[in-house]
């Protein structure tokens, strides 16, 4: 499969927005959510399920919906794999590091562990436990554990109630589903590690841009997405106000709308953790944009090595993303007025040529296994390939 090279581009982008948001430097308050009350992880999880509907609906039509089903599985081990690493990363040498420099932050971090070792440990191996920044991939996780069952049902059946059963849910969500559930299972279980050690990310909202980014990455795949992008005029003009009223509302507030806690209604409503309404209408409107925009945007959108690279081995760099960070948090601690400009811009840079090279060490290592691969098959079907050029990969 061809590599869309615009894709690499936006999921490079939103790496690099991520990664800057959570390194702790003086420019991390301005980089968090420079498009208006909607941060680089909504556009990333969309992207991801995009790229995930579009590898996985073509291996379904080439190999069949169990071929599919086992692609999604691998996947979901892979990152599952990745979660541990950093975990165990976490638990022992940033640990370690944290506690010998007395970096507060990072202490505040790993506070129920420090407290209850064996209980984080297991928590975290079961994806209950989940720390500030590596509550991500947990959801990531089981949002790939559910994929396949989704797209058999939109492949066979169509889309329409699992988009309504989407909506349905994510309203759901805004009601706290997720910490009246999981009292019931401390109450039957015992377990230990409270509500607010299992992550900010509240799943049954996020559920919801995952899937449309599925649908719409199926409808690519078919070739059918360019009549989904045709949107009335009055449509695309309301998304424009929207999103010009959100970014300058957010770059004269600051990233919380309404300075009166997170209690207050304005600011319930644009609510990222439980993906908020007028979050949600945010992203959507961004959404509209983009897709209408689409071909004059790919007509003269420059190409930007370094961001599709980076988008093009987004989960090796993502994982390194959060190793730096926290490193960072255990050498140099928060962000503080005091600390000097130049060691905020060399962190930053330092920081961004470590996820470039994370991404020529995969493409490297990606490289060698293949040619192991072709090594290893007979010399007839070899040759055959080789005279052929090989399609990249692109990575859901």
């Amino acid at each position: 499969m061809e590599r869309r090279h615009e894709l690499d581009l936006l999921r490079g982008l939103m790496l690099v927005l991520m990664f800057v948001t959570h390194m702790p430097t003086r420019f991390s308050t301005w980089w968090g959510q420079p498009l208006g009350f909607v941060s680089a992880a909504e556009g990333f999880v969309t992207l991801s399920a995009f790229v995930a509907g579009l590898v996985y609906t073509r291996r379904a039509e080439q190999g069949g919906i169990p071929a599919m089903r086992r692609a999604f599985f691998s996947r979901a081990l892979t990152v599952y794999a990745c979660q541990v690493m950093l975990l165990l990363l976490l638990f022992s040498v940033i640990a370690a590091l944290g506690m010998a420099l007395r970096q507060p932050a990072l202490l505040d971090l790993l506070g129920f562990y420090l407290e209850h070792p064996t209980a984080g440990l297991l928590g975290g191996l079961f994806l209950i436990y989940d720390p500030p920044l590596l509550d991500i991939l947990p959801m990531y996780i089981v949002l790939l554990l559910v994929s396949p069952f989704i797209m058999a049902r939109g492949l066979r059946g169509g889309w329409t109630a699992i988009l309504v059963a989407s909506v349905v849910i994510w309203a759901i969500a805004q009601l706290d589903v997720s910490r009246r559930l999981y009292t019931v299972f401390v109450e039957w279980t015992d377990f230990p590690v409270p509500f607010r050690e299992t992550g900010a990310f509240e799943t049954y909202a996020w559920q919801l841009p995952w899937v449309v980014g599925l649908w719409l990455g199926s409808l690519s795949a078919r070739g059918l997405l360019q009549q989904h992008m045709k949107f009335p005029p009055r449509w695309v003009a309301a998304a424009c106000v929207f999103t010009i009223g959100c970014l300058m509302w957010r770059h004269l507030a600051g990233q919380t709308p309404i300075h009166a806690g997170p209690e207050n209604l304005i600011n319930r409503l644009f609510d990222k953790w439980h993906l908020g309404p007028l979050r949600l209408l945010n992203a959507m409107a961004l959404t509209v944009l983009l897709m209408h925009y689409s071909e004059w945007l790919k007509a003269h959108m420059p190409r930007i090595a370094f961001l599709e690279q980076l988008g093009a081995a987004s989960l090796p760099v993502f994982c390194t993303h959060l190793v730096i960070v926290l490193v960072a948090l255990s050498l140099v601690g928060p962000s503080t007025p005091e600390r000097s400009v130049v060691l905020d811009v060399f962190l930053v840079l330092a920081g961004l040529a470590g996820l470039y090279l994370a991404a020529l060490v995969t493409f490297r290592l990606d490289r060698e296994e293949r040619a192991r691969r072709k090594a290893g098959k007979p010399a007839r079907q070899a040759q055959r390939e080789s005279t052929a050029p090989a399609p990249e990969r692109i990575e859901p």
